[in-house]
């Protein structure tokens, strides 16, 4: 009798798509003052918060407002005027570099030796926001990245918007009554 092995078979092809694919959300301190993607694709000089704090705060801002088809860059984009406001304002610093140091406590308790940013699981990431959400850390960084975020053009064809209609003769002209299913 012959044995038919019914393990599913995994390509080159299949292994390198879905090995690419585990890299998202993933920002890494690659030397001093720099936080950038595991690819290399982007980086970002980091002035007045620590480069860790960077790396994490990237991380948050994606579980905040999760968009898979979003790359880490524009999360890094959205997430790097908190280093600019800390570079003249000590408060603000003290808040997300305190906030930061609070997420990572709490993923050490959860069981993530190494903090936030390597907790697997998103689900676990999660419940931690869900402890923090009333907290001034948590609504500074919320409040600021739906601007942050969503106002970055480059962005705006993933969710099917096609900007600002203003400049040329607004929405009347420009498809406001095309639906034709009602």
């Amino acid at each position: 009798m012959k044995t038919i092995d019914k393990r599913p078979k995994l390509s080159r092809r299949g292994f390198l798509a879905a090995s690419s694919g585990a890299a998202v959300g993933v920002a890494l301190v690659t030397s001093a003052g720099v936080v950038s993607s595991p690819s290399g694709a982007w980086a970002m000089e980091v002035t007045a918060l620590k480069p860790e704090t960077m790396a994490t705060l990237i991380q948050f801002a994606r579980d905040i407002y999760p968009h898979d088809q979003i790359a880490d860059r524009h999360y890094a984009k959205a997430v790097k005027g908190h280093d600019e406001q800390a570079a003249k304002d000590a408060k603000h610093k003290q808040i997300i570099e305190e906030g930061i140091a609070n997420l990572d406590r709490l993923a050490v308790e959860a069981g993530s030796p190494n903090g936030y940013s390597d907790m697997g699981w998103e689900a676990d990431r999660t419940a931690i926001l869900n402890q923090i959400s009333s907290s001034n850390f948590f609504q500074t960084i919320r409040g600021n990245l739906v601007v942050s975020l969503y106002n970055q053009k480059e962005i705006w064809p993933l969710f099917g918007f096609e900007g600002a209609s203003a400049d040329k003769g607004g929405y009347i002209t420009r498809g406001f009554d095309d639906i034709d299913w009602v």
